[in-house]
């Protein structure tokens, strides 16, 4: 099960905005801070997606939701490029 920490200093939405540029328009990207125990020594930093308006996710422990998966074009899993969800880790018995 892949465990993701949100830590209390990191519980904030960041507001990410891409200027205008040729022909394109500008876009606004929403994510916040997380980090992923991949199994090495040390959790590595990653940014979850979110949404316009979405709470940010509070201080603990998370794991993604299985929405948050999907079956590529090669029958291979992955998690979705958008609208990952993570739901909180249940505690270890």
């Amino acid at each position: 099960m892949l465990k993701i920490e949100v830590f209390k200093e990191d519980a904030v939405l960041i507001e990410r905005i891409i200027k205008p540029r040729d022909d394109k328009p500008g876009k606004t990207f929403y994510e916040q801070v997380a980090y992923a125990y991949l199994g090495g020594k040390f959790p590595v930093q990653i940014k979850l997606p979110m949404e316009k308006g979405q709470e940010p996710y509070a201080a603990g422990l998370y794991t993604p939701h299985s929405s948050s998966y999907v079956v590529n074009n090669f029958g291979g899993l992955e998690l979705k490029r958008f609208g990952q969800l993570i739901q909180p880790l249940e505690s270890e018995l």
